[in-house]
């Protein structure tokens, strides 16, 4: 499924709307309890790092526009923790919930999602890159459809030069929460495999065709990733894939 990148990156900035005094209560409590979950669970689990044709640098790549699915943001925070990753963020409350969350660990929210504040949020994550950081996408969020990658890597990617890399974290067994991502939760002491793809470039003088395939492009890459991951989870601690810690 593809659709024709923005052609252009300009400011859209609007201001954001306040939560009310019930909104950022809960704010307030998720973020602690998010911030609590993610730490307790995060340091049980036995993660691996497996990387289409490459090493284990891949994930220091710098700069780089980064791609996952919604659904793997838990295991996400923990591993890439402290890496000072720009997050593209969505403005709504279930966005404003994650990006307080993910701050405890060292991300740097970027404000917007594909259906609101996309142009600014896409001007947030070219100033991460140039400054040289690395960044990512929830590619299929705010609200899905799941497993559906938007462009906005690819217009990124063409903007700045950065390279493209998708990624899946797969957990062995975790809890499925009732939503629109089927949101993992892991269970303590499981396993988890993070799958890097191949880097994938866009060039600068890409033209409609050229990005409606790279788009084709990275949602086949986030496909792979993700179903080669959930293949393998359970062999996390063997020779081929031992334990990698950070």
């Amino acid at each position: 499924m593809s659709a024709a990148p923005t052609p252009e990156i300009a400011d859209d900035a609007r201001p954001e709307s306040p939560f009310s005094l019930r909104q950022r209560f809960q704010l307030w409590a998720i973020r602690w309890a998010g911030v609590l979950a993610v730490r307790l669970v995060g340091m049980t689990l036995r993660y691996s790092l497996s990387v289409e044709g490459g090493g284990p640098e891949r994930i220091y790549t710098r700069p780089a526009v980064f791609s996952f699915w919604h659904r793997c943001i838990f295991p996400c925070a923990f591993f890439f923790r402290h890496m000072q990753i720009g997050v593209m963020i969505s403005r709504s409350f279930d966005g404003e919930s994650i990006a307080r969350i993910i701050e405890r660990f060292g991300f740097k929210p970027v404000r917007g999602s594909s259906s609101r504040g996309a142009v600014r949020g896409l001007l947030g994550m070219r100033r991460e890159l140039e400054q040289g950081l690395a960044v990512a996408f929830t590619i299929d969020g705010p609200r899905g459809p799941r497993y559906v990658a938007k462009p906005g890597p690819v217009l990124l990617a063409k903007a700045t030069g950065a390279p493209m890399i998708a990624f899946y974290v797969a957990l062995e067994n975790p809890w499925i929460l009732n939503s629109w991502d089927a949101f993992m939760v892991p269970k303590p002491f499981s396993r988890a495999l993070v799958r890097m793809g191949r880097v994938m470039q866009v060039p600068a003088n890409a033209d409609e065709a050229q990005m409606n395939e790279l788009h084709r492009d990275l949602q086949a890459a986030l496909d792979q990733v993700r179903e080669f991951a959930e293949a393998n989870v359970h062999r996390v601690g063997s020779p081929e894939f031992p334990r990698f810690r950070r």
